[in-house]
């Protein structure tokens, strides 16, 4: 097995000599995507699904180039788009005719778009979990002589002692819920019921195998299991409810950190997965599965205040979600680093301690982790593929493309 730390070295020379080989250095932050563990974690996630079907999670990756790659491997089929206007700009740039869109949308504009569209309405589902969402499409089209797409959001939050443990997305709690809703999608002139999708986040998105937490992680692993267990039922009821009212095309669950369990479920048809391609730090702690952090961001050392902190340029990336240091990038390259805890990580500079600072010298560079996957890469245009010590391309962002979803 190998050494972590020694791996985390041989990360720092082989970025840097990466990116100093380039004709022109990159302005900072340079976002760097490594593709041997992009690829291995592609590999580990079909293992995981068990021969079900991966759709990619755009939100995930942000980088139309790494959608098309993950959509060319094996076990890949179809994107889960976080935005109607991105599903748009996906099926008219030829990256995906088979795009379901993960949120309800009141998006006027896209609306109208995805309306007079044949091929948009026939390559891309919407979300909805209520008759208001089916009506907003309604409202921007002349006639209904184009049929839309629909899944239905079904809450699959877990449900212990009065509590409602898990995101708070859908309104769609009981079976009777679901029914109501497929017959009047079903029975709506213009609409067409095809899918359901029931996202566990409560199981995908928390870490079970923290190191100093073992307590607490065991009380992670136990709700998941149960949250499981629930779903299965709940599911299975759903599924046989529906079944009289439609023929269902589609079944999504589960994320990067349920895949395994998630695809174990008769009634899911497919999984979603994005951010086990590139493993952003929030999901390094997981029991189900080895992270191989894919995506980093390099920052150049600006100042040295004192000879045992090393200040770099910008750095302030913080995820989104419950404000807290775990949102916080994550220094990484070289080994040892550390935020300081009166400054963090800063909008314009960010101190640095740890026993590497004191070696750093001004203009070398620290390469961070950010905590949450895709959102890196709404702070660059361009993104940095690297194989090896080496660049094989550079390519743009959703930014990069002049696109902000």
């Amino acid at each position: 097995m190998s050494d972590p730390l020694v791996d985390r070295n041989r990360l720092w020379s082989r970025l840097d000599a990466a990116v100093e080989a380039l004709p022109e250095p990159p302005a900072t932050p340079i976002a760097v995507v490594d593709l041997d563990a992009f690829d291995t974690n592609a590999d580990d996630l079909v293992r995981r699904a068990g021969g079900k079907p991966i759709r990619v999670a755009s939100k995930s990756l942000r980088v139309p180039e790494l959608v098309r790659r993950a959509l060319a491997h094996d076990g890949f089929a179809g994107v889960l788009a976080y935005s109607l206007a991105e599903a748009l700009w996906l099926h008219e740039t030829g990256v995906s005719d088979d795009i379901l869109v993960a949120y309800p949308s009141v998006d006027t504009a896209a609306l109208r778009r995805l309306t007079s569209s044949p091929s948009a309405a026939a390559a891309i589902t919407l979300m909805v979990d209520h008759t208001a969402h089916l009506e907003a499409v309604d409202a921007t089209r002349a006639s209904r002589a184009v049929p839309v797409r629909i899944a239905l959001d079904v809450d699959a939050g877990l449900r212990l002692g009065g509590q409602h443990i898990g995101p708070k997305r859908s309104p769609l709690l009981d079976t009777a819920d679901v029914v109501v809703l497929a017959r009047a999608v079903a029975g709506r002139e213009g609409f067409r019921l095809v899918g359901v999708m029931t996202y566990e986040g409560q199981v995908a998105g928390v870490q079970d195998d923290v190191p100093g937490q073992r307590t607490k992680s065991l009380l992670v692993r136990r709700l998941k299991q149960a949250s499981t267990a629930q779903l299965a039922v709940r599911r299975r009821e759903i599924s046989e409810a529906l079944a009289p009212i439609v023929d269902l095309e589609l079944w999504n669950g589960g994320g990067s950190g349920s895949v395994e369990a998630t695809a174990a479920d008769p009634a899911v048809t497919e999984v979603a997965a994005g951010s086990g391609l590139l493993v952003p730090a929030l999901f390094d702690h997981y029991a189900s599965f080895q992270p191989r952090p894919a995506a980093f961001f390099g920052l150049r050392v600006t100042r040295k205040p004192q000879p045992t902190i090393a200040t770099v340029h910008g750095g302030g990336l913080i995820a989104s979600g419950p404000t807290g240091a775990d949102r916080s990038p994550v220094p990484w390259a070289p080994p040892g680093l550390h935020l300081t805890g009166l400054e963090g990580a800063g909008e314009v500079q960010t101190p640095l301690t740890g026993h590497p600072a004191a070696l750093l010298r001004i203009g070398d560079l620290v390469w961070f982790r950010h905590a949450k996957s895709g959102e890196l890469f709404e702070h660059v245009r361009d993104v940095h593929l690297v194989r090896g010590d080496r660049v094989v391309d550079v390519v743009p962002s959703y930014r990069g493309c002049e696109l902000v979803f």
